[in-house]
Order: structure tokens, then sequence, then C-alpha cells
């Protein structure tokens, strides 16, 4: 175990890190602001995940929410779903499951069922339920249908995070497609990043197509609710 956490940390991940941090922190307070119905502050934590491996991309997760925490105090209690997003998104890129486009809809779909776990008893416990996410619009549209706080943050979960994670995964799988090969070589986990079939342009839009369904898809879902 001690190895293969060591195997993460190469010198090439460490530099990485930061970059990663800085997409997450940047494109999060974006969305928080514009009050979009998903989160896409996990994106570098994915991409880490991706070629450096599970634990760097725990590690990743955990840091970006401390450090967004400093000024935003609201991203700091979710530093544990972070973490377990990074985690199960190397977990996945082990597994093969960032090689091709519907794969990694696969592991979006994995790691928004692990977000969705893990941020429950946080929004529960920590704000009954109504964060500062644009998602709070499902929760309490729910919460008004009568069912209880835990059963309709878990909804909302349900719902909002495999929007968000498949997007995520997707834009995360985009970016290691669009570096060049010499860049992803340096890294320690360059086989979860080859591709099975078919050629990185078409591969990259499909991600992006889908990406943008599955977004215009939230809105959609939001504004239903909502109104």
């Amino acid at each position: 175990m001690l190895e293969k956490f060591r195997k993460d940390f190469t010198t090439m991940t460490w530099v990485l890190i930061p970059v990663a941090i800085a997409i997450n922190i940047v494109i999060g307070q974006i969305v928080v602001q514009l009050k979009l119905p998903v989160f896409l502050d996990s994106i570098g934590t994915v991409l880490v995940g991706i070629i450096c491996g599970p634990w760097a991309g725990a590690v990743t997760g955990a840091l970006s929410n401390t450090i967004w925490g400093l000024f935003n105090p609201d991203a700091l209690p979710w530093w544990p779903v972070a973490l377990f997003i990074g985690l199960v998104a190397g977990l996945c890129a082990n597994a093969g499951l960032f090689k091709n486009w519907w794969k990694v809809i696969l592991s979006g779909f994995l790691i928004a069922l692990t977000a969705a776990i893990v941020s429950t008893p946080i929004s529960v416990y920590l704000y009954g339920g109504i964060t500062a996410s644009g998602s709070s619009f499902i929760t309490a549209y729910l919460l008004q249908t009568g069912q209880g706080v835990l059963s309709a943050v878990l909804s909302t979960g349900f719902l909002v995070e495999p929007v968000d994670k498949i997007s995520t995964a997707m834009l995360a799988f985009a970016i290691v497609k669009g570096l060049s090969k010499r860049l992803v070589d340096s890294f320690q986990r360059t086989e979860n990043e080859e591709m099975e079939k078919g050629k990185n342009t078409k591969q990259l839009i499909i991600a992006l197509v889908v990406v943008v369904v599955v977004v215009v898809l939230g809105f959609f879902v939001r504004n239903m609710l909502a109104g």
C-alpha cells in the first residue's frame, strides 16, 4: 500500500497538483457565482487521478477544498467529498475506464454515486439540506413535496451529481486527450489514458457534445423544478 502511495507522487505529480487546484477553484467559484445546477469544481482532481493515480487524485481533492475554504468558507466542509472524488476517479482510470468516451460516462456515474453518498450527511447536518449551490433549488422543491431532509438531499444528489460528474469526467478526459503525448508520458499512469479505439479528435468531439447535452439537461431539470 505504501509503495502504491509513493508511486503516485512523482516530481511531475507535484508540479501538476497546484495547476489542478487552480482549475478547480477558478471554475468552481464561477459556477457558485452563477448559481449553475452543476459544480464543475473537480475537473483538476479527476485529471490528476487519471494520469497520476488515485492517491494523488485524493490529495488534490482534499487540498483543493481546503485552500478554497481560506476565502470561501462554504467550500471547506466538502473536502472529504473531494478526496473521494479523486480516489474513485483514479481507481476508475486504473481499471481502464478512461480509455474511450462511453467508459468515461460510466466513470462519471460511479464518481457521482460516491459524491452523493459522502456529501449527504455534510449537507444535512451542517446546512440543513440547503447549501449555496444551485442544486438547492431541487432540494427545496422536494422538501415542499413533504420529503424529509435526508431523503430530499440524497434524492437531489442522485439527480445532480451524475450531471456534474459525467460532465467533469468528460472535460478531464478531453483535457488529457488534448495534451501532447510527450507531456502525458512524463507522468506515472500513462497507460490509463491510452485510447482503445478511434481517433483522438473523434473522441474529443463526442466528449464535448456529451458535456453540452448533460449540462443543458441539468438546466432543464432545475428550471422545471424551480418553476
